[in-house]
């Protein structure tokens, strides 16, 4: 059964109308110079209102986060490293995923657990081509996602305030379901498989690899690859976890 549905706030904290134009406003070039140079290192050529837009995000977390607890990092300088750029490296081995598959294959991911928007909103504002549903329980981190869809005009990029276990099937299910730092794989892969489509992969963002998780997954989940990440600016073991039914 999904949540009950609670009214969200007319006016949500620090809501504001926003031009694209006006995203940047205050935002450092250093910050700007520092995601494109990570962008360039992990193989992306970001746009400058890319970045812009990233940065629009980071600047919306951290007005939110003086009411909202979204994220435990309050640093700007750390926000940037440990959450853009970190979610930053997995969109290559994500496109190098889906160019695998057959052209009508729909673009659809879920992000599960998805917080403050981490990696759903980098996701969906670098591929807009893709549907990006991020699920939640907690309404106002659902708020706070719908409202960076709204401000920074992300069409494809939705807010669900749901448990995941309760959440209904789209047409076809989920080809990728993702997390990060939301649960054991064994949990990750239990509560999300209604969700998960014909062929469909999951893919967890861990640290190090938790050989005691992989340990506890059920036979019928295969770990099928495990990719280490390399995060420039950030001195920190990241892989990702690859995971599917046998």
């Amino acid at each position: 059964m999904a949540l009950p549905r609670r009214r969200l706030p007319e006016k949500l904290p620090f809501a504001r109308a926003m031009r694209p134009d006006m995203v940047a406003h205050g935002v450092s070039a250093d910050r700007q110079n520092q995601l494109l140079a990570a962008g360039q290192a992990l193989g992306l050529d970001l746009a400058e209102g890319q970045a812009r837009q990233l940065l629009g995000y980071l600047d919306m977390l951290q007005r939110w986060n003086r009411v909202y607890n979204l994220t435990a990092l309050r640093d700007p300088a750390e926000m940037l490293s440990h959450h853009l750029v970190d979610c930053l490296a997995v969109l290559p081995p994500l496109q190098r995923w889906w160019a695998t598959l057959p052209t009508a294959a729909p673009h659809r991911l879920l992000d599960v657990g998805s917080g403050g928007g981490l990696p759903g909103v980098v996701l969906a504002a670098l591929q807009p081509g893709w549907q990006v549903d991020c699920v939640d329980t907690v309404v106002k981190k659902v708020s706070f996602i719908r409202q960076v869809a709204a401000e920074l005009r992300l069409p494809n990029l939705q807010g669900l305030h749901a448990r995941v276990e309760s959440l209904p099937i789209p047409p076809g299910g989920y080809p990728l379901i993702t997390s990060r730092a939301f649960a054991s794989l064994a949990d990750f892969t239990a509560l999300t498989r209604h969700l998960l489509s014909d062929g469909g992969v999951w893919m967890a963002m861990k640290g190090k690899l938790p050989a005691d998780e992989q340990a506890a997954l059920p036979p019928e989940v295969e770990v099928f690859h495990v990719e280490q990440l390399q995060v420039p600016g950030l001195d920190a073991q990241r892989c990702l976890v690859w995971m599917r039914l046998r």
